[in-house]
């Protein structure tokens, strides 16, 4: 299946604890079907001190589903996202709009 949201992508989180955050797309796992949003879904997470690293809590942003975010348009709104050919080449679009992504 085509990759309807990545890396870099402005997205906004359709449920959850962070409903209605924006934030931007730092890894997406296909696989597991879930992304990882910069400052969303954050938890604490304890680590253990070394030599190299102090240790103790440290704030973690967590995957979230892809069915749960939604692709910002140049308006700022949430779309989904379709595919059409322009020029040969597949391309991703914003529905609302209609401008490629």
């Amino acid at each position: 299946m085509a990759a309807k949201l990545k890396k870099g992508d402005k997205v906004v989180v359709l449920t959850g604890k962070d409903k209605g955050k924006e934030g931007e797309i730092s890894s997406v796992n296909p696989a597991a079907g879930k992304a990882v949003v910069d400052g969303l879904n954050v938890s604490i997470r304890h680590v253990r001190q070394s030599q190299t690293t102090q240790g103790g809590r440290v704030p973690q942003a967590m995957p979230i589903d892809l069915s749960n975010l939604a692709l910002l348009d140049s308006k700022g709104k949430a779309t989904r996202v379709g595919f059409r050919m322009e020029d040969g080449k597949k391309v991703r679009f914003a529905k609302t709009t209609g401008e490629t992504v």
